[in-house]
């Protein structure tokens, strides 16, 4: 179980860090980044804790 949950754990900061980048150099302004970086936070949160694609 610890060790499941420390991969979800790894699964989240990369999907969060990967499109993070991505959306970095797809908006143009800090600003649309800064704003949609929780929207981000939840996508990946869900994708990884609530979609059960990882269980």
């Amino acid at each position: 179980m610890v060790r499941f949950f420390l991969m979800e754990k790894k699964i989240f900061w990369l999907l969060f860090t990967v499109l993070g980048v991505v959306m970095g150099f797809i908006l143009p302004s800090f600003w649309w980044n800064l704003a949609l970086t929780l929207p981000l936070l939840v996508l990946s949160w869900w994708v990884v804790y609530r979609s059960g694609w990882f269980s």
